[in-house]
């Protein structure tokens, strides 16, 4: 596992790992900023139906985690990892040019952001 994911001590983070997306969905939409979860470990997760919007999942790592029809589009995703994640149906931010999306889900790359492309 890269050095910098890590598990994070935050209790919406903690509702996430057990997978519970209905109540993070909830509890998300009761505050006005969601908590940083840069460099959080979401591996194997299964992710479904949860919303991101306007989260910082930069440089998070999804290896194997169910995160179909997931809306990435106002997610801040530059240095995650999706590597053999589930990724049918996902909208990923308009920053993220394919090529980057699929390096990270075949061979594990960090994904970079490409404005100019």
């Amino acid at each position: 596992m890269e050095e910098n994911v890590r598990i994070i001590d935050d209790p919406l983070y903690q509702t996430l790992r057990n997978e519970n997306i209905d109540a993070f969905n909830e509890a998300k939409a009761k505050i006005s900023a969601c908590p940083s979860f840069s460099h959080g470990d979401f591996r194997g997760l299964d992710l479904r139906g949860i919303n991101v919007e306007g989260m910082d999942l930069s440089h998070a790592y999804f290896r194997g985690a169910d995160i179909r029809g997931v809306d990435f589009s106002k997610t801040n995703m530059e240095g995650a990892s999706i590597a053999g994640a589930k990724i049918s149906g996902c909208l990923f931010p308009t920053e993220l040019h394919a090529d980057e999306i699929v390096m990270s889900l075949n061979h594990g790359t960090r994904m970079r952001y490409n404005v100019g492309k």
